[in-house]
C-alpha cells in the first residue's frame, strides 16, 4: 500500500488547528491546496474525515480514529528526527571496531580514552580479531572499521596509513654479546626463536621478510599474543621479533635488549580499514578523525 506522507501531514495540521486556513499557514501552502489534498485522502479512504462548521472544521468519527494514529506517527517521526540530530551531534550512537589484542592495547586504547571522555554517550564495541579476521568482519558488515597491520590489500576495502611500526629483534639481557655488531639474520637458527602463531598478518610479514633474505624461520615456541612473546623473552626462553613501539618500557628498563639486525626489518604501518563505498556514521567518522 502506497502512503503519501504529505496527505497525512496536511490532515494532521488541519485536525490539530481545526481550520483549513490555519493549516495552510502552518504548512506554507495555499488553502485550496489543503482542501484538494484532504479530498484526495478522503477519496483514498472511502469517506469524509471532517465536518465543516461556522468556526472551521471538526473531525468525523472516522477522522477521530485516524487522527489518533497519525498523531502517534507524527510524534514518532519527530523522535526519529531528533535522534538523528543527536547522532550527528554525537549525543547518541554506537561504534563497532575490529582490532587485534596488540593493536587494541598499544595503539587504540589511548584514543578510546580520549574519545570516551569527550563523547561519553557514544557506546563503543571492540571485537578482538587478527587482521585477516578483522577484514572478514568488515566485509560482513559486523564492524564499522578495523585497525589492522599493514601491508595488506583487499579490493573491497580502503586503507588509511597510520602509525609507523619498526620491528626489531629483542631478547633477555643474557644475549648482550649479540649487540656488539649487527646480527646476521642467517644466524637466527642458532638460537631459540619465539614467534606468534601462524595465521596473522604480523607472522606472515616476518616470514616473508626472512624468506626474501633466504632464511626460513623455525620457532621453538609459537605463542598466541604479543604479551606472551614479551613475557617469554623476558624470562630468557629465546629471541623474538617485535615492534619497538610496543616494548619501549622493557627496553628502557633493561628487561629486554635490542639486537641490531642485518638486514633490518623494513618498517610497516598500522592501517585504518573501511569498506569502499560505505559512508561512516557521524560517530565512527569522528572517532577515525581522532586517530593519527
Amino acid at each position: 500500500m502506497d502512503i503519501n506522507m504529505e496527505w497525512y501531514r496536511v490532515f494532521y495540521w488541519t485536525a490539530k488547528l481545526g481550520s483549513f486556513t490555519k493549516a495552510a499557514e502552518e504548512l506554507h501552502i495555499s488553502q485550496p491546496a489543503v482542501s484538494h489534498t484532504l479530498k484526495q485522502l478522503e477519496g483514498s479512504l472511502g469517506g469524509p474525515l471532517f465536518f465543516r462548521t461556522s468556526k472551521g472544521v471538526v473531525l468525523t468519527a472516522e477522522g477521530e480514529v485516524l487522527f489518533q494514529y497519525v498523531e502517534q506517527a507524527i510524534h514518532l517521526l519527530e523522535v526519529g528526527k531528533k535522534k538523528i540530530a543527536e547522532m550527528q551531534n554525537l549525543l547518541h550512537g554506537e561504534i563497532h571496531i575490529g582490532a587485534s589484542d596488540t593493536l587494541c592495547k598499544h595503539y587504540l586504547l589511548p584514543y578510546l580514552e580520549q574519545f570516551h571522555a569527550k563523547y561519553p554517550e557514544i557506546r563503543v564495541h571492540v571485537t578482538n580479531r587478527t587482521t585477516p579476521e578483522t577484514l572478514a568482519l568488515l566485509k560482513e558488515g559486523k564492524i564499522d572499521f578495523g585497525i589492522v597491520n599493514l601491508p595488506v590489500s583487499d579490493p573491497k576495502v580502503d586503507f588509511r596509513q597510520s602509525l609507523v611500526l619498526q620491528d626489531c629483534l629483542v631478547g633477555h639481557p643474557q644475549y648482550v654479546s649479540l649487540t656488539q655488531a649487527p646480527f646476521p639474520l642467517a644466524s637466527i637458527g642458532q638460537f631459540p626463536l619465539l614467534l606468534l602463531e601462524p595465521g596473522g598478518s604480523t607472522r606472515h610479514y616476518l616470514d616473508e621478510y626472512a624468506k626474501s633474505n633466504g632464511v626460513e624461520l623455525r620457532p621453538e615456541f609459537e605463542l598466541g599474543s604479543l604479551d606472551l612473546l614479551v613475557e617469554f623473552a623476558r624470562s630468557g626462553f629465546g629471541l623474538t621479533f617485535i615492534a619497538r613501539n610496543f616494548v619501549m618500557n622493557e627496553l628502557a628498563t633493561g628487561k629486554l635488549i635490542e639486537i641490531p639486525l642485518d638486514p633490518p626489518i623494513p618498517e610497516r604501518r598500522v592501517g585504518i580499514a573501511t569498506l569502499k563505498g560505505v559512508p561512516q556514521s557521524a560517530a565512527s567518522k569522528s572517532f577515525i578523525e581522532f586517530l593519527p
